[in-house]
């Protein structure tokens, strides 16, 4: 196995691909090197002497400045690096998009829905309008288990908090993401469970959900029945009956849109399980299809290189506004833009926000860009998007699956156990957190620093989707979760 890496030829640091230990002898092919202290897995070590004020490189780009000398061979992180990000920056444009040669098709076992749209599962979701009927929506889900019959395959109702007492972008964002969840092709059937003197109440939320079928799409308004948990059964025994039309087919994989996002990351995620989802990126694109990135806070400090892929200026522009906006949000509030990376991050060995964001952003792969998303608004172009989201795992992943994602791919260093509305598929970075958090990784790239190329893992990678596409469960629905949360107090794009 492979003790270390230097990422790109410039750089002047490498990462421990596993624990280093002190007066260890590294072989480099400029000659030898001595550590002079014990590097922890996934951390970074001089390969030269670094003076103070010495830009720190690492993925070929500047990841921070010694704050003082760093000898050969020394263990470099927090402690004496730190970032040179700032406040808001001036961009310009340097178009560097270049278009993916096309690749041959494939196909997964997908449900055509009756207005043309493709959902990977074919569930009942009881989508509240308000929290004060949570309770009442879980009772539902909980008694309407026995009337799954037929290809309908769960029934799932998502709870929240939100739907009254919220005032501007908090609203309006509560009120886009329970009309995308109502949209979503991945619900066969749709119940929609109000209160009945909610702000965000039924006949509010019918504008944002736009054209429906009524077969599809029923509404039950709890202070108006007598008893509201009887009548919500028999409403969805009729929508079994209705969903259950529906039934596995071969689709193209063009139908497919796939979020990625990362979170608990550690030194090895921009080497091995972003760099992996990012070359999956690029194989689903070449065949037609999409992908949707997000986690705006953690673009900081890489966010050029996706600014000058944007395939036009106009999206250039639109990404620009996607970075500032987000860092005036945070100072609205009084936060640094950059108080990050999160002190799970550090202990992985992640030292600024360069080092995260430009591992981070490797889950992008190499496609222009073709979409910037609004937070809440629906895909709509084929290819690589950006969507406006917090770093917040849970929000963030529902977010992508409100814009629409079939599958959420999300990599980690150190494991967690959610879900969202849509699978959620975990995906290592190293091989320790596979073996013991079996129950909750999906996938395991830390495998490509022992036995296999980025190539191999990708294409394993992209057969995984294939299967989860076709009705595998990933381990998070295999264990019954199911999660949701909107963004407060969030941007607009």
């Amino acid at each position: 196995m492979q003790k270390f890496i230097k990422i790109h030829s410039s750089d002047n640091v490498a990462v421990a691909l596993e624990p280093l230990t002190a007066h260890s002898e590294l072989i480099l092919p400029s000659g030898t090197l001595l550590l002079t202290e014990d590097i922890p897995q996934g951390h970074k070590f001089a390969l030269c002497n670094l003076p103070e004020g010495a830009p720190v490189i690492k993925y070929g780009a500047q990841i921070g400045t010694a704050t003082k000398e760093i000898p050969t061979g020394s263990w470099v992180h927090t402690h004496n690096i730190h970032t040179n990000l700032d406040q808001l920056l001036t961009y310009t444009y340097d178009r560097q998009a270049t278009l993916l040669p096309s690749s041959a098709d494939r196909t997964f076992q997908g449900y055509r829905r009756a207005n043309g749209k493709v959902g990977i599962r074919n569930g009942i979701w009881i989508i509240p309008t308000v929290g004060c009927v949570n309770n009442v929506a879980s009772a539902i889900e909980r008694q309407a288990q026995s009337l799954i019959s037929g290809s309908v395959e769960e029934i799932l109702a998502f709870s929240h908090p939100y739907g009254c007492s919220q005032m501007g972008n908090d609203q309006e964002h509560t009120r886009k993401i329970l009309a995308d969840l109502i949209n979503h092709p991945n619900a066969g059937a749709v119940l929609v469970l109000g209160l009945g003197c909610e702000n965000s109440n039924i006949d509010v939320l019918k504008s944002y959900i736009g054209n429906y079928d009524e077969n599809r799409v029923r509404f039950l308004v709890a202070q108006d029945c007598e008893n509201e948990i009887e009548e919500a059964l028999n409403i969805i025994q009729e929508l079994v009956d209705y969903a259950s039309q529906f039934h596995r087919e071969p689709i193209s994989c063009r139908e497919l849109v796939i979020g990625m996002k990362c979170g608990g990351s550690d030194g090895l995620s921009g080497i091995t399980a972003n760099p992996v989802v990012g070359a999956f990126s690029d194989m689903l694109i070449s065949k037609g299809g999409t992908t949707i990135l997000t986690e705006v806070p953690e673009m900081f400090g890489a966010e050029t290189l996706l600014m000058n892929r944007c395939e036009t200026e106009e999206l250039f522009n639109q990404t620009v506004c996607l970075i500032n906006n987000f860092k005036n949000y945070f100072k609205e509030h009084g936060q640094t833009i950059y108080e990050n990376p999160s002190p799970g991050n550090k202990k992985g060995g992640i030292s600024t926000l360069e080092d995260k964001s430009l591992g981070c952003t490797q889950k992008s792969g190499h496609a222009p860009v073709r979409g910037v998303l609004a937070y809440g608004e629906p895909v709509s172009r084929r290819g690589l998007n950006l969507l406006s989201a917090p770093g917040n795992d849970l929000v963030a992943s529902t977010a992508l699956a409100a814009s629409g994602a079939h599958i959420v791919l999300f990599t980690t260093g150190r494991g967690t156990p959610f879900a969202s509305p849509v699978p959620t598929m975990k995906i290592s970075s190293n091989s320790a957190l596979y073996q013991k958090k079996s129950n909750w990784i999906d996938f395991n790239c830390g495998a490509m620093v022992e036995d296999s190329s980025l190539e191999e893992l990708a294409a394993q990678l992209f057969d995984y989707v294939i299967r989860i596409a076709s009705g595998e469960k990933v381990k998070s629905e295999a264990a019954g979760f199911h999660d949701m949360a909107i963004f407060k107090q969030g941007v607009t794009l």
